[in-house]
C-alpha cells in the first residue's frame, strides 16, 4: 500500500515553491519595533542571506539556519533526502561546514502512514550521512500536510566566510546546476513528466552543494549564494541590491536541465514562478516567454551563485577541476545600472 502513495498529492504545494512570496515575506519582517543590537551576529535578517552567523570566539563563527517544505516527490525516501539537501545547502553557502542537524516534521497521521513518515527520516538520514554529521534530534507536530525540513548548524572561519552582499563590479558569476527543476516538478505532479527527466531532477537536488565549503577558500571569491524558491533572478537581485552592483546575464550559457523545452512548450510551470517575476521584473530587463519561465523557476536544493574576481578566475576553475565540480560561466557583475539585472 506504502508504494501506492502520492505525497504531493497530499499538499498544495511543494518544495521551494512552497515560499512566500518575496513581496509579502517583506511585509511580515517589517517591525517598527526597536531593534536590540547584537555585536556578535554577524548576518542577520538585514541582508536576506542564506542563514544566520553568531561570532563565538576571535577565530569562528556559528552558522545557523533552518529549512522545511511541503512534498516536492512523491517518494518518501527521496522527500526526505531533498529537503534535506536543501537545508544543509545553506551552510555551504556561507562557506561553512555543518556540524549537525535536527529534523522537522509535520505529519497528517489521520491520513498517512507512520511508515511512510519514516522512510522520510531515513532519506533525512542518508544525506545527513553523506555530509558527516549527526541528525540529532527533532521535533514534529500533527499537521494538515506533510512537512519536513532540517535546522542545521555549521561553523566556519572569518576568512572562509562569503556573504550575498559582498560582490565587487567586474565579477564573473558562475551557477554550480542547472535550472529547471521547478518546471520538472510541476510537470511530474501532474501526471506528464517523463521518467528519465523527473529521475534526474530528484538526483539533482539530492546532490548536495559541498563545493560551496571548497570554493570559500578563495579570497578571489566575493560572495556567494544558493538558488532556491525566488529562482536565479531573485536570489541575483538580492545579490546585487546588498553588493550595490548591477549584473548581466548572457541567457545562452544559463545551463538548463536536459529536455526542459518539452515542459516549456505545455505552459508547465509552479505557482512560485509567476509570483516572483511579479516581485522582480521592475528591476530586470524585458524577459522573453522562456527566459521568465526559467529565469523565475523555484529551485529546490539548487546550485550555487559564486562571484568570483577575473584575477582569480583560472585558480577557481582548478578548484572546481579538482573535485569535480561542474560549473557554468553565466555573466558578470557590474557598476549600478537602470536596471539590477539585464538579460541578453
Amino acid at each position: 500500500m506504502n508504494e501506492e502513495i502520492k505525497l504531493t498529492q497530499y499538499s498544495h504545494g511543494s518544495g521551494c515553491g512552497c515560499k512566500i512570496s518575496p513581496l509579502v515575506l517583506e511585509q511580515i519582517l517589517q517591525t517598527d519595533s526597536r531593534q536590540t543590537e547584537f555585536p556578535s551576529l554577524l548576518v542577520g535578517n538585514a541582508t536576506k542571506d542564506d542563514a544566520a552567523v553568531y561570532r563565538i570566539n576571535d577565530e569562528e563563527a556559528i552558522i545557523s539556519t533552518a529549512d522545511f517544505f511541503m512534498p516536492i516527490v512523491d517518494d518518501a525516501f527521496d522527500f526526505g533526502a531533498i529537503a534535506s539537501a536543501n537545508a544543509l545547502s545553506d551552510v555551504y553557502a556561507m562557506g561553512g561546514e555543518p556540524l549537525m542537524a535536527i529534523a522537522l516534521l509535520g505529519w497528517p497521521v489521520d491520513k498517512l502512514p507512520t511508515s511512510v513518515a519514516q522512510k522520510v527520516m531515513e532519506g533525512a538520514r542518508s544525506i545527513c550521512e553523506t555530509a558527516g554529521i549527526p541528525l540529532a534530534g527533532g521535533h514534529s507536530i500533527d499537521s494538515p500536510e506533510p512537512v519536513f525540513g532540517l535546522s542545521v548548524t555549521g561553523r566556519v572561519s572569518f576568512e572562509k566566510l562569503k556573504r550575498n552582499d559582498a560582490a565587487k563590479a567586474g565579477d564573473l558569476l558562475y551557477l554550480t546546476k542547472p535550472l529547471g527543476v521547478g518546471i520538472l516538478s510541476a510537470a511530474q505532479k501532474r501526471g506528464k513528466a517523463d521518467p528519465a527527466d523527473h529521475q534526474r531532477a530528484v538526483e539533482q537536488m539530492k546532490t548536495l552543494n559541498l563545493f560551496g565549503a571548497v570554493a570559500s577558500e578563495l579570497d578571489g571569491v566575493t560572495a556567494m549564494t544558493d538558488i532556491t524558491g525566488f529562482g536565479l533572478l531573485g536570489h541575483l537581485t538580492e545579490v546585487c541590491e546588498g553588493s550595490r552592483v548591477s549584473a548581466t546575464i548572457n541567457y545562452a550559457d544559463v545551463p538548463l536541465i536536459e529536455n526542459l523545452k518539452t515542459y516549456l512548450d505545455q505552459f508547465i510551470y509552479p505557482d512560485m514562478t509567476m509570483k516572483n517575476f511579479s516581485t522582480y521584473s521592475p528591476k530586470v530587463s524585458q524577459l522573453s516567454g522562456e527566459q521568465l519561465f526559467t529565469l523565475c523557476d523555484p529551485q529546490t536544493s539548487g546550485g550555487l551563485l559564486i562571484c568570483v574576481r577575473p584575477e582569480s578566475e583560472i585558480a577557481f576553475l582548478e578548484l572546481a577541476k579538482k573535485n569535480n565540480q561542474t560549473i557554468w560561466k553565466i555573466g558578470t557583475t557590474t557598476e549600478t545600472a537602470e536596471k539590477t539585472v539585464t538579460v541578453l
